[in-house]
This record gives C-alpha cells, structure tokens and sequence, in this order.
C-alpha cells in the first residue's frame, strides 16, 4: 500500500509476512505457478534493453529462479538475491548447492525492501518480481531503489493491480466486514510514486490480467497458504473463521463458476523505469506526476490448476 492510506486496516504485519514465506519456502514452488510465469516475462523484457550490468539486485528473490535466470542472462555480473524470508534464501542457496566449482554462486542479504541493507548507488539493476504488494510505504520504497541504483541504473518490475483476486474479494465482502484480501494499488498511482522517487522520465507501465482456474475455492486457499500469502493485514479477522461463514463464502463464490470452474483473477502490473544520471535529474523534477503508459492493449491469459 502507499503510504497515507486512508484505511490503516490494511497495514501489513511485516513479522507476519516474514512468518508466512518463512513456513512457505519449502512447498512454494509446488504452487507458484503464476509467479514463475510473470518471471518469465519480465525476464523477456529485459531483451528490449540494452545493459551490460556490473551489480544486480534481484529484490524479493523468493526462491532464486530469478536469481539464477539473471545469472546465465548476464554472466559476468555479481547477482544479489534479497528476500525479507530467510527461508526463502536458504533454498535459493539449496537450489544452487549443486552448481560446478567453476560456476559463480549468487550473494544472499536478507533485507527488507523498504529498508535495503546495501549502500548508496552500488547497483546497475534491480529486478523484483511481485514483491511490491508486500511493502506498507511504496514512496519509501522507490525512494530506496532509486537510492541504491546507479545513476542511469535500471529498474525492472511487477505487482499485482486491484483486480486481483476480486471475486475471492467480493465473496468475504457478502459475508463479513473484514479484511480477507490485501489491498492491491492502481497502475497510475504506482506511476505516480515513481515520479515522487524523481525516477527519470519517461516511466514505462503496462498491465495485463491472467486468469487461473479452480475446481473448488478450497484448492485457490489451499494455493494461497502454500505460496505464503496470507491475510496479514490490520483489518484481518482474529481468530478462527467459523464453518457458517466458510460455507458461505464458498457459496458466493459459486456464483463465478463458468464451465464447471471456478476463476480466480490476477492483474499483473509492470513497471520499468530508470534512475537519472546527472544530466537528466533536472528534467525529473521539472515534470512532477507525469509518466508514460504503454497501453498495449490490456492482455489476457489463463492458467489451469
């Protein structure tokens, strides 16, 4: 969430997220499949730039697939995966531990990406791969990436939008008051926080939505805990959820089903930009809250599970 949100009840617990990717990293790649898909196509991305990058920061690692991509992508970098989890980099390392002697192994730091443990302009290029929704403060936080980026030092990333998980949303929301699913921010004010970070112009976005696809809503909760992405916010219920309310937001949700499925909705926001070098920062601060977005027109995709 951006920070000066109006409603505080969806103010993460951060020792709860680290909690949950904590329990999460051993089973997280069973069911991170939209997360390895999204990867996929920011990695693909990175072929319409031209950047030969020194130190990379790959923010939000999660469990290195990542990491390792950028590694053979640019094999004379030193690539650094951060994760707020240390369960998540032990089995980036695990992962790796298999690896030639001759073949680099990525640097570890566990860090928080509101507060990155790395000093002023140490990096070519952040990479982070749907790790934003996690931060309270997205001004802090794109303050800090552009802190630790080089000048003229790139920026590649995604979140999700606020379509995301919309019909799990709207089914509590027929049940109770409280918060069952993160807040999720709009693609333009994202824009907007990476023009108050003084990211130099222009600020490239673009959004499209997946779609994956469950036989029950158990199975779609059953995914969500395994990723670790659980309801850690202010406004969560406290306590256990009773079995009249579950039945009925089972119920509510069955009125989504198409084609013997049931969807589950993902708006999937990219974002690149880069930090101003000396010659450009002028411009950025002369032209505040405007930023280019590359409306390609809205795609869909669907995943099956």
């Amino acid at each position: 969430m951006i920070k000066g949100n109006d409603n505080d009840n969806f103010t993460l617990d951060k020792a709860r997220v680290r909690a949950a990717f904590d329990r999460a990293a051993p089973r997280y790649d069973d069911a991170a499949v939209l997360q390895s898909e999204v990867r996929a196509r920011l990695l693909e991305r990175l072929d319409l730039v031209k950047i030969q990058p020194q130190t990379i920061l790959d923010i939000g690692a999660g469990t290195g697939h990542g990491t390792a991509a950028l590694m053979r992508r640019y094999k004379k970098a030193e690539v650094i995966a951060i994760d707020i989890a240390h369960g998540m980099l032990l089995q980036t390392r695990h992962k790796n531990s298999s690896w030639r002697p001759w073949q680099k192994i990525p640097a570890l730091a566990c860090g928080d990406a509101e507060n990155l443990p790395f000093a002023d302009a140490c990096a070519d290029m952040i990479f982070s791969n749907l790790t934003l929704q996690w931060c309270n403060d997205l001004d802090r936080t794109f303050k800090e990436f552009r802190r630790v980026l080089k000048p003229g030092g790139l920026l590649m990333f995604t979140t999700f939008g606020p379509d995301t998980l919309k019909e799990l949303r709207h089914s509590w929301s027929s049940v109770d008051g409280f918060n069952h699913v993160n807040v999720f921010i709009d693609m333009h004010d994202i824009g907007d926080a990476m023009m108050r970070a003084r990211l130099a112009i222009p600020v490239v976005m673009d959004a499209e939505n997946f779609t994956l696809t469950y036989a029950t809503v158990q199975h779609l909760m059953r995914d969500l805990k395994t990723i670790g992405a659980h309801n850690v916010t202010a406004g969560r219920a406290r306590g256990l959820t009773g079995k009249g309310r579950m039945q009925a937001v089972h119920a509510a949700y069955e009125n989504y089903r198409r084609e013997g499925v049931l969807p589950a909705t993902y708006e999937i926001v990219y974002g690149h930009a880069w930090a101003p070098d000396q010659n450009t920062t002028a411009q950025a601060t002369r032209e505040p809250g405007v930023f280019k977005v590359d409306f390609a027109p809205r795609r869909q995709a669907s995943l099956g599970s």
